[in-house]
């Protein structure tokens, strides 16, 4: 028998009503949120980054293929890897479908990771993404926080290490040290006046939104189920005993 709450129509409808308005004051407070985001102060991008694409190397204006915003995922494949890591794999998967529309808003949108060029468009192939993936190095990563060092995550690796670090590390055919060296991110940017700057960064559940299975999820009634929530700091403990995401074609 459900341990849920059993209700009338009318009963479900009168809540139903009182949660639309709490759903409509959280829509109002994104659209605030997201009008904060554009004004924040653009930083100039003063280093002369270069990567390597399927069409040689290019610097980061040209990654802008001629349009004046550039979004770019952080994508966790680093040069110890031998596949992609397969939560960033789920993000791609979401993203991927959703260049054609963003270029119609003057927006590229790309991957970009440290593996070598070659490893990293074989497996696009394998997973039929439509979607450019270049190549990066090391500093355009490091310079926003997403490759970390050894001697930085010394701590981390000489504790225990979460069986989700592990399994993912595994999955990925590499250590849990290279696992963790790479961070995910998303990344923006905006071409004016022959001028780059770089208008927003964010990681870890910041990048939420490119996880649209997770929002479908929370209108189930077992909502994301994976894991009970930590009463002393409001965070979801996710069941790492055997983490749910696979690779689309490993299901």
């Amino acid at each position: 028998m459900t341990e849920q709450r059993i209700g009338t129509q009318a009963e479900w409808q009168a809540e139903r009503d009182a949660l639309l308005a709490d759903e409509k004051e959280l829509t109002r407070r994104g659209d605030e949120l997201a009008r904060k985001r554009r004004e924040l102060p653009w930083v100039l991008v003063e280093k002369d980054y270069r990567f390597e694409t399927a069409d040689g190397t290019r610097s980061l204006a040209e990654l802008f293929d001629g349009r004046s915003q550039l979004l770019v995922y952080h994508f966790m494949f680093g040069p110890t890897y031998t596949a992609g890591c397969p939560v960033c794999s789920s993000i791609a998967d979401t993203l991927a479908p959703q260049v054609v529309h963003l270029q119609a808003r003057d927006t590229t949108l790309l991957l970009a990771s440290r593996a070598p060029l070659e490893t990293l468009l074989a497996y696009r192939k394998r997973m039929g993404w439509p979607i450019g993936w270049v190549s990066s190095e090391s500093d355009f990563n490091r310079d926003l926080g997403f490759l970390h060092t050894k001697e930085e995550l010394k701590p981390f690796l000489e504790g225990e290490i979460p069986p989700v670090v592990e399994q993912m590390a595994e999955r990925s055919g590499t250590t849990p040290g290279g696992y963790v060296a790479e961070t995910p991110g998303l990344s923006a940017y905006i071409h004016s006046d022959g001028v780059i700057y770089r208008t927003y960064v964010s990681t870890a559940r910041g990048l939420e939104p490119t996880m649209g299975y997770y929002f479908l999820l929370d209108r189930t009634p077992f909502g994301r189920n994976e894991g009970a929530e930590d009463e002393s700091s409001g965070h979801r403990r996710v069941d790492s005993a055997n983490f749910w995401l696979h690779r689309h074609d490993e299901y």
